[in-house]
């Protein structure tokens, strides 16, 4: 789930369309649109495909029925041995209980959601961005962790920010970093408190900054390439954003509607809920650090003002 247009044009903006078929994006990859386009998911969840003979599943996406029979079609002479999941809402793990109850493959990846407490989290609710309580994984993997499927290696990345229990994969034949919402070309990440962290967040960025991937492949939109400087300009984004709050609460604004329309102006009201969640994230980081205080427990109806 996604909030808004990227800091800089230096990704391929290109947006995958659902067709209803998988593509070859790469000599070991295939991508799938599910058919759920809208103002979060931009043209729809991207499943991946990974390998051939035996492969693996990254995000399976929504349950919706046309697109886990497109994903079967793409494997129908393969066997599917692991559903790789980076995150729980409700657009990237639904499918993979269906998937794997017809192919018996393990379902892998990211921890169950644990429900925090706030007012966000109910908030949340409001958008495509509920958690599956379904989600039942066979194999719950840890940062480092690698599986072998087939002649591919697939390591797990812990990118807490978006939501707690995010995880990357990286295909190390490929020198490629499947995302999820962590990292996408065509938006920022939206980053919802309780479970959402700015801190988090901004620390799985420089993590992946030191990394040597070569292509992200995000869960919503085209890839992103030449990866390290696009992260480094995603943490300066966020900064901006950051310098911006505190401006606003130097100049007297006190809640977080207002901060929002001065500083999200021009941006679709559609995603100002969602904007109000990231400017509350950043809020509790600056709460954290000192440089802003509010008038209680630091919610989207509390006032703040600058320290």
């Amino acid at each position: 789930m996604t909030q808004h247009p990227p800091p800089s044009s230096i990704s391929d903006p290109a947006a995958p369309q659902g067709s209803g078929a998988a593509e070859h994006v790469s000599p070991l990859v295939r991508r799938a649109v599910a058919p759920n386009p809208g103002p979060f998911t931009y043209t729809g969840t991207c499943s991946y495909i990974l390998g051939h003979r035996e492969v693996a599943i990254v995000d399976p996406g929504p349950a919706d029925p046309d697109h886990i029979a497109a994903l079967q079609r793409a494997i129908a002479q393969e066997s599917l041995r692991y559903i790789l999941v980076t995150h729980t809402h409700l657009d990237h793990s639904p499918a993979a209980k269906i998937l794997s109850e017809r192919t018996g493959a393990a379902i892998a990846g990211c921890a169950p959601h644990t429900r925090a407490s706030g007012s966000a989290s109910v908030a949340m609710k409001n958008l495509d961005g509920a958690h599956d309580s379904s989600y039942s994984p066979d194999i719950v993997m840890r940062d480092g962790e690698t599986l072998v499927c087939g002649d591919l290696h697939i390591e797990a990345i812990a990118t807490p920010g978006h939501c707690a229990n995010h995880l990357s994969f990286g295909l190390l034949e490929d020198q490629a970093l499947f995302t999820g919402d962590h990292v996408m070309a065509w938006a920022t990440t939206v980053i919802a408190p309780p479970d959402g962290s700015m801190r988090d967040y901004l620390a799985s960025l420089n993590r992946l900054a030191a990394r040597k991937d070569r292509i992200y492949w995000p869960a919503h939109g085209g890839p992103v390439r030449d990866p390290q400087r696009y992260v480094r300009a995603l943490h300066h984004h966020r900064r901006q954003r950051e310098n911006a709050i505190l401006e606003r609460l130097a100049k007297g604004d006190e809640t977080i509607p207002i901060i929002v329309a001065r500083i999200y102006e021009g941006v679709d009201a559609r995603l100002h809920g969602a904007a109000a969640m990231s400017v509350l994230a950043h809020l509790h980081e600056l709460i954290e650090r000192g440089e802003a205080g509010s008038d209680g427990p630091p919610t989207l109806n509390a006032k703040y003002f600058r320290t």
